[in-house]
């Protein structure tokens, strides 16, 4: 079987989580204007004007669990990533939240990993900007605050996810999965975008004392689109959040909103993009020139792993 170094995963088809309370979670995906469809005992999380779905998120009356992560592949690769996993001793038995399509696989952290042939659905270009209708003089360009639209994000961007061991994630990331180091800062967060086209980043690691889902990233059109967002969630009672303001890596505009679990759901606009054909200059970053340009202060609890306390 081929086993090219250049069979890679390219998607984050899906990723799945459990929560206490499922009406809680139709409530805030709903407000965060998200296309949030019952599908019995789960949530099916959509965006308006895509077919695909992008999470699924289960009942469990326990506390948030990251559950397993779906990742996308060109059905002519799937062979060759089998065999690299099967090699390196680490297929396993599907998540039982699962189906036995595909491959499935441990992470070196536990969390359950499945890989399935699928159309590429991160992006195969960089995000373009909403266009607004050029104003008239003498008028104002803003909308009347009663008159704002609902912010509904354009694609999932990428997720941010825990893990004890930021240089351990890296390697498997590069070496099974075939993604690539975007950026790091040392071994406390590190970037890695995939080799068939995607956003700065498909997927990152943050470090913390044990794995969990510290946030999903979508796409907006607009700065003044992250802007009323964080506007409509705290008008629905979410009002703790980081932002607005600048990411240095990567380069998107954000604003983060706190879930009812502690983790978060950002809005992000105008990311960097890494063409299929192009090498990114990665770089290890100081801390203080890994975060943000320009935006509010940190919050200090914002990097911490809820999901399993310490």
């Amino acid at each position: 079987m081929n086993q090219s170094p250049h069979a890679s995963v390219h998607s984050v088809d899906r990723f799945v989580f459990s929560v206490p309370d499922l009406h809680e979670a139709e409530q805030f995906y709903r407000a965060f204007g998200l296309d949030v469809r019952r599908e019995g005992n789960r949530l099916a999380l959509h965006t308006f004007g895509h077919p695909h779905c992008w999470a699924w998120v289960h009942a469990s009356g326990r506390t948030k669990q990251l559950e397993y992560v779906r990742y996308g592949v060109h059905a002519h690769q799937l062979d060759a990533l089998r065999e690299r996993i099967v090699t390196a001793g680490l297929e396993a038995q599907p998540h039982p939240l699962g189906d036995a399509e595909g491959v499935w696989l441990r992470n070196p952290d536990g969390t359950h990993l499945q890989l399935v042939a699928a159309s590429k659905v991160s992006p195969s270009h960089k995000s373009r900007p909403v266009m607004t209708p050029p104003v008239a003089p003498g008028h104002g360009a803003a909308p009347a605050r009663s008159r704002a639209l609902q912010v509904r994000p354009r694609y999932l961007s990428h997720v941010l996810f825990f893990t004890p061991d930021v240089p351990r994630m890296i390697r498997f990331s590069q070496e099974i999965l075939g993604l690539r180091l975007s950026d790091h800062s040392g071994d406390l967060i590190a970037f890695l975008h995939g080799t068939h086209g995607s956003d700065h980043h498909l997927v990152a690691f943050a470090k913390s004392h044990a794995p969990g889902l510290h946030h999903s990233s979508w796409d907006v059109g607009s700065i003044d689109e992250v802007g009323r967002g964080s506007e409509q969630m705290r008008n629905a009672g979410h009002g703790r959040g980081w932002g607005v303001g600048r990411h240095v890596l990567g380069s998107n505009y954000f604003y983060y909103v706190r879930d009812p679990w502690g983790s978060y759901a950002e809005y992000s606009h105008d990311i960097d993009y890494v063409p299929a054909d192009s090498e990114w200059p990665a770089a290890d970053h100081p801390p203080e020139d890994s975060l943000y340009v320009w935006g509010p202060s940190l919050p200090p609890d914002f990097i911490t792993n809820l999901e399993q306390p310490a």
